[in-house]
């Protein structure tokens, strides 16, 4: 896995990139030298960026309403009034709004664009469009081009047609989505896209979105009370910066029509492994594949042209996997972005005969694909607080936020397994490939020396014998990625931000922020509190650090997170090991969860129940789902199949003694019992697993039919494709025509 952020560290190991420089986000005023340099750097990369017949500098965001658009095409004082709202979080008066219309439609027009939408984020976990045309009537049997203020800011899809959790009634129909100003419109398959939040006609938030920036809004909230009162007056934003790595599978579409288990679950439900898969190892970084590179090339090039910053892609661990990791930016920007790329991964893939594969694990016995998440916080100023820092005064802060993510992430680590809780997942998790489902932090040997020996007031020797203390004039500098990378960690420190490792492909990363942003703002809330009444500020930031890290050391493990010594470890400790989804979710609307999003108004409590009701039914949706698939492919291919084959060793034994009494059968009846036992225990066991299926469906309550789904159902399914896996090793190929992982995994060969 390589850091999305290496290009920024390379400049200056800062992670506040050309999206903080020159969006609604960028500082007022002169920008500090570190700003000076990113951007000079950047403007040299765009001069000599050119990929194949492709210049960079010419394409990237040529599909945007971005600030320099606006700022060329609208009037200068409705520019400002619209950066104004944007930075202040403000409404947009309508007057405005028009004017931004206009110049919007007229320059959507301008690139080949008949449509908008708003483009939204149900709790689907894709996104959403509902397009109208420009076109009016102009009273004389034409047709003019016309975009109003009011539909830009506002639109009115059907609520009723999503999941909602009990939020929103069959017959109550109506919802709104709202304009998302500090995310820009793009351009689209000739359809203007508005980044918009989806809430229903009562006002509860029906996407992800909306309480994402809520998230975002308390972050910034409880981070500038703690930066205050460090005097840096001179802030004010603080934001989550975010840069997901995104795994996915490329196969050819061939192959993936074939499988109907593929096409109705995301991931084989049978399939026994190939003779060779990831075993040598041979596949990572190798030399990427004329076919794989043409998508590839196409998937950077359209990326750009929507403003998504397209960075590096290799091939991942196993036979056919890849990764595409962008540059850094903000949260909400970069949970926009990231849907964007997954919905562009499958339609360019299908445009080169392939099937792109984002489900967690759609291979049993092969690396799943994770998405790993770089989650870091700076200022409006351009410092990232997970930075280290060069002089005592940023180490000292830099240490305040370290603990209070540590804290956060101990007491909240039910929340965090929450937020990559899924039916997919649950197969990837623990696999020898991703982080248990034990949540914990890894820090490094010279992070973690440099708070036991600040915990204990003892002599820190890692340069030198320094004793340790807190303050502004005392704190020594440490340098800079001392430490290797942990990749069996699910929360890691890499230098100046953690790398959360649990998600999975094909999740929206906007509830792992979420739920990010809400536990570090409340932790930050208590310190706050906390130091604002201090009479002594530099021993009282002393004590706290030092209690913080003694009370919270239990959830830092520095060792392999595969091993399974670590389970054992982690249970004396006290910390949780939430296996699967049915565990995992009730721990959402717990009072003190329910507490912590209120208190900070990402969430109201009719939202957290809706979303815990929206997220079992899923699981339960999803596992009757690949049930029923399976017994459909159990019967109407693998039944046949092994029928016929015995049919045609049972008439070949007849054939054999036929002519001749000498000639022996004695392998053919041998394979043929062997056959004919494990048909028995195949049609025993799917009948097994119908009646399961529809058994559990009696279940009313929820939770206690997710739990019966995993329990009953998930077994019934395990058991059955052992038998279907190991017929498939013997039965003929000539009646075995379900493609197999050897034919899926090269399928994509040249």
């Amino acid at each position: 896995m390589r850091d999305n952020m290496e290009y920024a560290c390379n400049l200056c190991r800062n992670p506040i990139l050309n999206p903080l420089l020159e969006r609604q986000i960028s500082p007022l005023g002169t920008m500090n030298p570190l700003q000076a340099a990113i951007k000079h750097e950047l403007k040299h990369f765009r001069e000599v960026a050119i990929v194949g017949n492709v210049n960079i500098t010419e394409v990237f965001g040529s599909m945007v309403f971005g600030d320099a658009v606006m700022k060329e095409r609208l009037p200068k004082e409705a520019y400002k009034a619209l950066k104004k709202a944007i930075a202040n979080g403000t409404h947009l008066e309508l007057d405005v709004a028009n004017v931004v219309a206009n110049a919007m439609k007229d320059w959507a027009i301008e690139k080949g664009a008949t449509h908008f939408t708003h483009w939204f984020q149900p709790m689907t976990g894709i996104t959403a469009e509902k397009h109208d045309s420009f076109i009016m009537p102009d009273g004389t049997g034409k047709a003019i081009a016309e975009f109003s203020g009011k539909a830009l800011v506002k639109g009115e899809p059907d609520a009723s047609s999503f999941p909602s959790g009990g939020l929103r009634s069959t017959f109550e129909a109506r919802g709104y989505t709202a304009w998302d100003p500090t995310s820009y419109a793009f351009i689209k398959d000739n359809t203007l896209c508005i980044p918009t939040a989806f809430c229903s006609y009562s006002g509860e938030a029906l996407d992800k979105k909306t309480p994402l920036l809520r998230s975002m809004q308390a972050l910034n909230h409880q981070a500038l009370r703690v930066l205050h009162l460090f005097g840096f007056n001179d802030v004010k934003r603080v934001l989550a910066m975010v840069g997901p790595e995104q795994e996915y599978f490329l196969i050819d579409r061939e192959m993936y029509l074939k499988r109907p288990d593929l096409m109705h679950c995301g991931r084989t439900l049978i399939g026994a492994r190939p003779p060779k898969g990831q075993e040598l190892e041979d596949h990572y970084f190798r030399p990427i594949k004329h076919r794989v590179s043409k998508f590839m090339r196409e998937l950077d090039e359209e990326l750009w042209k929507l403003g998504v910053y397209a960075k590096t892609e290799h091939n991942e661990v196993a036979p056919a996997q890849h990764e595409l990791a962008p540059i850094y930016g903000e949260a909400n920007v970069a949970t926009d972005h990231n849907q964007l790329t997954m919905e562009l991964m499958k339609s360019i893939a299908a445009k080169h005969g392939l099937t792109c594969l984002l489900h967690e694990k759609p291979f049993a016995g092969i690396n799943g694909s994770g998405k790993h998440i770089n989650w870091s916080i700076a200022t409006d100023t351009g410092i990232n607080l997970l930075e280290p820092g060069d002089t005592p005064w940023e180490n000292a802060l830099f240490l305040l936020f370290l603990v209070a993510v540590i804290k956060a992430v101990d007491d909240y680590q039910d929340l965090l397994r929450v937020s990559v809780a899924s039916a997919g997942n649950d197969h990837r998790l623990g696999a020898n490939e991703a982080p248990p489902a034990i949540v914990s932090i890894f820090l490094g040997d010279e992070l973690t020396g440099i708070l036991d020996a600040l915990e204990n007031d003892t002599l820190y020797a890692g340069k030198g014998k320094t004793l340790m203390e807190i303050g502004v004039t005392v704190l020594p500098h440490f340098p800079k990625d001392t430490t290797d990378r942990n990749r069996t960690s699910p929360f890691a420190f890499t230098g100046n931000k953690f790398e959360f490792r649990m998600l999975g492909s094909g999740f929206s990363i906007a509830g792992p922020n979420i739920v990010l942003n809400t536990i570090v703002a409340e932790i930050l809330r208590q310190f706050a509190d906390e130091l604002e009444n201090s009479s002594d500020f530099q021993a009282d930031l002393s004590k706290l650090i030092k209690r913080t890290i003694k009370n919270h050391k239990r959830i830092i493990f520095n060792g392999n997170g595969y091993d399974n010594a670590w389970v054992k470890e982690a249970e004396k400790r006290g910390l949780s090991n939430l296996k699967n989804t049915p565990d995992a979710l009730p721990a959402f609307i717990h009072p003190k969860s329910m507490e912590l999003f209120t208190r900070h108004r990402v969430f109201t409590e009719h939202e957290i129940h809706s979303r815990y009701e929206i997220l079992l039914e899923n699981y339960s949706k999803t596992i009757n789902i690949e049930a029923l698939t399976m017994i459909d492919m159990v019967n109407k291919m693998v039944v046949p199949a092994v029928f016929d084959y015995q049919n045609e060793l049972a008439e070949l034994v007849l054939r054999k003694r036929s002519v001749s009494a000498e000639i022996t059968t004695a392998p053919e009846e041998k394979l043929l019992a062997r056959l004919a036992k494990l048909s028995d225990c195949l049609v025993k066991r799917l009948d097994y697993l119908t009646g399961q299926t529809i058994a559990v469906r009696e279940i009313k309550d929820n939770l206690e039919l997710a739990k019966a789904y995993r329990e009953r159902v998930c077994s019934a399914m395990s058991e059955l494709r052992l038998i279907v896996d190991e017929l498939e090793t013997i039965v003929s190929s000539k009646h075995w025509r379900i493609p197999t992982y050897a034919e899926i995994l090269n399928s994509v060969y040249e």
